[in-house]
């Protein structure tokens, strides 16, 4: 028996098929992964991701901590609820995690990083903290529902809004508030539009019965999985890791380089790597039949590469992937599926999002 989320007996009370998960015992689906998929692009759906490790930051040099800490800079965040997303490196530049991080107070910062990281993360934070009379506490009492798809915001404040309807809605993107006990933040992991909530952990089930009440489908890890890559969503572990810097792993944009003066873990490494001519992430679409996996190689005119994510896509019904190849001009690649190769597109990711597709298809082959 692995580690159980707060809502463990209502997924299993819905029908959900349980998998081990990181040592964790959540539900891949609840009967279909592709209906479940379609209701986070079409209408909504919700997800457990209370494994995931909630860290709060206080001390009055919080900002400063979190400025050297993050490759980001939180130094761009003015207002209460604010978030930002970044990699936290190591000084190598090899990614230690990628995570979410609040802007509360000027000595309260929210960090929400990866289930499967949270213990390194949790050593790692607190030992550059020690100088900057940092704490670092993880919030264990808390759980986090995701709430995905066009109709998720209406249909959880009809849910769960009570008097406070109207501030819910408000909630801008990429930011977040607090209501009494109720954490609500306008994030996400699927390209659509929702709310990413955390309660009580006591409050947990009756807030999820709340929200199917409604109509929201509960949704697994299956089609978290395929509504993020079709997103253009990195997967830790997958798309990045420790071995690789962000600015290979399409993740440039997340890197505050100015200003110049501002030092952080790995800016020395990332500054070397942006002047050399390494690999990239791409996003790849299969022209032909077949799926793409991770670890599939792919050929190119400068060399090998490998998938990093890869999947069927429901929404686009092709296959997609996020692949990291050496950097080329060349539109078409070819993909090792079982020993034989098959040609693929580079496209720019995101594929899909807010409910439809986000890339030009040409013909399948064969077709």
């Amino acid at each position: 028996m692995g580690l159980r989320t707060p809502l463990h007996e209502s997924h299993v009370r819905d029908g959900a098929r349980i998998i081990d998960f990181g040592g964790w015992d959540m539900p891949l689906h609840y009967g279909s992964q592709i209906e479940e998929h379609h209701a986070a692009r079409r209408d909504a759906a919700m997800f457990d991701v209370s494994h995931m490790g909630i860290i709060e930051l206080t001390g009055e040099r919080v900002r400063a901590f979190l400025r050297y800490l993050l490759a980001n800079d939180v130094g761009k965040l003015g207002s209460p609820g604010k978030a930002i997303y970044s990699c936290m490196l190591l000084p190598a530049g090899g990614v230690l995690d990628d995570l979410i991080v609040y802007f509360m107070t000027d000595s309260w910062f929210r960090m929400v990083v990866n289930a499967g990281t949270r213990d390194k993360d949790l050593v790692w934070i607190r030992q550059q903290a020690a100088r900057f009379a940092v704490a670092a506490v993880e919030r264990k009492d808390l759980a986090i529902i995701a709430i995905q798809g066009p109709n998720a915001r209406a249909k959880t404040v009809a849910a769960l809004g009570g008097g406070t309807r109207d501030a819910m809605l408000a909630v801008g993107r990429f930011s977040a508030a607090a209501f009494d006990e109720w954490f609500v933040a306008r994030t996400g992991y699927t390209g659509e539009d929702g709310f990413e909530i955390m309660v009580p952990a006591g409050a947990a089930a009756a807030a999820w019965h709340a929200l199917r009440a409604q109509g929201i489908m509960p949704a697994g890890l299956g089609a978290r999985d395929t509504l993020r890559l079709e997103a253009g969503l990195n997967l830790y572990g997958n798309d990045m890791d420790e071995r690789h810097h962000p600015l290979e792993s399409g993740l440039a944009w997340t890197v505050a380089f100015e200003p110049a003066d501002r030092e952080f873990i790995g800016r020395e490494a990332l500054e070397r790597a942006r002047a050399a001519d390494g690999s990239e992430l791409v996003g790849l679409v299969l022209e032909g039949r077949g799926v793409l996996r991770s670890h599939q190689r792919v050929i190119t005119a400068r060399g090998i590469g490998e998938v990093t994510s890869g999947t069927f896509s429901p929404t686009l019904n092709r296959s997609i992937a996020l692949a990291r190849i050496p950097k080329t001009a060349e539109p078409l690649v070819r993909v090792e599926i079982r020993g034989t190769p098959h040609a693929a597109r580079i496209v720019t990711p995101p594929f899909a999002g807010n409910g439809k597709t986000l890339i030009e298809l040409s013909p399948l082959e064969g077709s």
